[in-house]
């Protein structure tokens, strides 16, 4: 009986840790994947979705921001972020 009120609560402290972008993005994912294959392509539409979103992925630009040891981004004097291949 306790696990049923557990796991809501596991799923609940796991989503919190999603940005908007990726909530929006595993949306969009749930609609097209619902559309095209119904029930299951929902749930794959999510997850990619989601995953494509995801903070920090690069999908191919090849350039990638050039960041400090805490994770901040640098800028040249300009004020224009520093940039690099990935």
């Amino acid at each position: 009986m306790k696990t049923l009120f557990i796991i809501p609560l596991i799923a609940l402290s796991l989503g919190a840790c999603a940005t908007n972008r990726q909530t929006t993005g595993a949306a969009a994912g749930v609609v097209t994947g619902a559309v095209i294959a119904g029930p299951v392509g929902a749930v794959v539409g999510g997850v990619a979705g989601a995953a494509v979103t995801a903070p920090g992925v690069n999908l191919g630009s090849g350039v990638c921001y050039v960041r400090d040891r805490r994770g901040n981004v640098l800028v040249n004097r300009y004020g224009v972020a520093r940039t690099r291949r990935c």
